[in-house]
């Protein structure tokens, strides 16, 4: 029996449910976490660029290189670890290492990334976060403490999570250096996964927030659109109803809103998609770490629900807003439509009605013209008839005019027959 045949891709399938392992950290240590994505067309971006740009780092180093098809690597770069991962739009490099010597969450944490790599990035900063892993403290206020000298207390979101293994903080802020601010107090007993998925965690809230909120501009310029073409929208539909409006011209103008409408929606799809998968991401990655409330502080479930969620509710407005307004535009038109076809089909019923008219006119004014020709010819013909029969005539004794009386009616019977037998022939 031959051995049973694998489905081509049976061992990449499984393979990638364990393609971006999380970490293993040990506290206390530090993470430089940076996001580059291409302002425009990012998902269709050439990803040869960006891997590129990761040998380049390597290469600085000495590190080896990763297989070409891999989307993920892990390796030492000097006396730090290095985790790269690319996405469907983005990239993001991950740097850990020991704290530094110096003030907390100083911008030296990034100087493993060279200036001038940096410059060459194939892409812009979306995002770029230093995060500080330390023991959690016997005192609490001591936590306490380090919130206020790090973070804006009036956006400071806190919590205990995954059964009170660590205390994460953050204010969404970027300080003075251009970074975002992330901490973690682990409890003692904290294995170095969880640690590492507390931090993986924390880069994903931080990313995929950016990137939904990236929806935000752009529902906010189609919405000012959408206030002009909804007012051009209803002036149309009114028109709908006015008799003395040209039907054919509010039509033109509803198919053009129709067009503009369809073309908004086509070029915005992506970004309102790609917004609803990032924000289901973002809630997905708040309610693993299975939060609970620290020092009566707001959560981040909590923080995004106040400041995250009504953007996110302004950017559905504005899809729905487009989808609702194309379909009226679409039904209008649909309408108006029929109503331009029954008038169209109108004129055109009146106007075979007139041309039959006019046929039956000309066909009247035919057949008088051709009783005329008979007359006129049958007179012509009977004079030269009398006068090809007179001499023949007169030795019976007819005069002319019994010899013109008696080939009238002859004459007029074949010039009628003749006159009809042409029209006969020109009507077939």
């Amino acid at each position: 029996m031959s051995p049973l045949q694998d489905h081509p891709n049976r061992y990449a399938l499984a393979n990638e449910l364990h393609a971006r392992p999380f970490p293993s950290l040990r506290a206390p240590c530090q993470a430089a976490y940076l996001a580059i994505k291409q302002p425009r067309e990012a998902a269709n971006r050439d990803r040869a660029a960006d891997r590129a740009h990761l040998l380049d780092l390597l290469d600085r180093y000495g590190t080896s290189h990763p297989a070409p098809e891999d989307t993920h690597f892990f390796g030492q770069i000097g006396r730090y670890h290095l985790k790269w991962e690319s996405h469907t739009e983005f990239v993001t490099y991950t740097i850990f290492g020991d704290i530094p010597e110096g003030p907390a969450f100083d911008a030296g944490g990034f100087n493993v990334f060279p200036e001038d790599w940096l410059e060459n990035a194939p892409g812009a900063r979306i995002t770029s976060c230093l995060i500080r892993v330390e023991e959690r403290p016997d005192d609490e206020t001591d936590i306490s403490k380090q919130f206020d000298t790090w973070f804006v207390p009036e956006s400071l979101a806190a919590s205990n999570v995954l059964d009170e293994s660590a205390v994460i903080a953050t204010d969404f802020r970027i300080d003075t250096s251009g970074h975002m601010r992330m901490a973690a107090f682990v409890s003692p007993d904290t294995g170095m996964r969880r640690i590492g998925r507390v931090i993986q965690r924390l880069c994903e809230i931080e990313t995929y927030k950016s990137m939904a909120m990236l929806c935000l501009p752009k529902a906010r310029r189609l919405g000012a659109q959408l206030g002009d073409m909804d007012q051009t929208l209803s002036k149309l539909v009114e028109d709908m109803r006015n008799p003395d409006a040209q039907s054919v011209d509010t039509l033109d103008g509803l198919l053009e809103i129709a067009s503009e409408l369809e073309t908004m929606l086509a070029r915005s799809a992506f970004r309102f998609g790609a917004r609803g998968a990032y924000e289901a991401l973002v809630n997905q990655r708040i309610a693993v770490l299975r939060e609970e409330r620290y020092g009566g502080r707001q959560t981040f479930a909590e923080f995004m629900m106040r400041r995250f969620d009504p953007a996110m509710r302004t950017c559905v407005s504005v899809e729905r807003r487009m989808e609702t307004m194309a379909e009226r535009a679409r039904r209008a038109g649909d309408l108006l439509g029929t109503r331009v076809n029954v008038e169209r089909s109108e004129q055109n019923q009146k106007l075979l009605e007139s041309m039959d008219e006019r046929a039956a006119l000309q066909l009247r004014l035919q057949k008088t013209v051709e009783g005329l020709s008979v007359v006129a010819i049958s007179y012509y013909a009977l004079n030269l008839v009398g006068y090809m029969l007179y001499p023949v005539a007169s030795p019976f004794g007819l005069s002319k005019e019994w010899v013109f009386g008696l080939a009238v009616v002859p004459v007029v019977i074949l010039v009628w027959m003749m006159v009809a037998r042409i029209r006969k022939s020109m009507e077939s």
